[in-house]
């Protein structure tokens, strides 16, 4: 005796639907992760004086087809000459650095390689 069983296309159809979302939740929650992380430092390593650069720090993730994308930075128009290395300042704060973003990143390389590979894992 057999029945016959309907909607198999649509079951897969929406499974597929589902995965897809899933994978794209967790690349973006990665991406946010990473980001949160290396802002975070930077931060710590962004000059102060008025407020008005360290206050100016944005984050925003752009998904074009497959690809996703993460930005992080400054609104501040003069951001750009205080992150230059070869522009001379004294700073006040003691943790202020040149080239404080990049800084940020690259000391949190591990730290931001280990949560993305713990957000992504399955």
């Amino acid at each position: 005796m057999g029945a016959k069983v309907r909607g198999i296309r649509e079951a897969k159809a929406n499974l597929d639907r589902i995965i897809k979302g899933v994978q794209g939740r967790k690349v973006v929650r990665a991406l946010q992760s990473a980001m949160l992380i290396g802002s975070s430092q930077a931060a710590l390593y962004t000059p102060i004086d008025t407020s008005t650069l360290i206050n100016s720090q944005f984050r925003e993730i752009t998904a074009n087809g497959f690809r996703v994308t993460g930005r992080v930075g400054y609104t501040a128009s003069y951001a750009v000459f205080v992150h230059d290395p070869e522009v001379k300042q004294n700073f006040r704060r003691s943790t202020a650095q040149k080239e404080f973003l990049k800084k940020g990143f690259e000391d949190t390389r591990s730290l931001i390689d280990a949560v993305v590979k713990k957000e992504l894992k399955l």
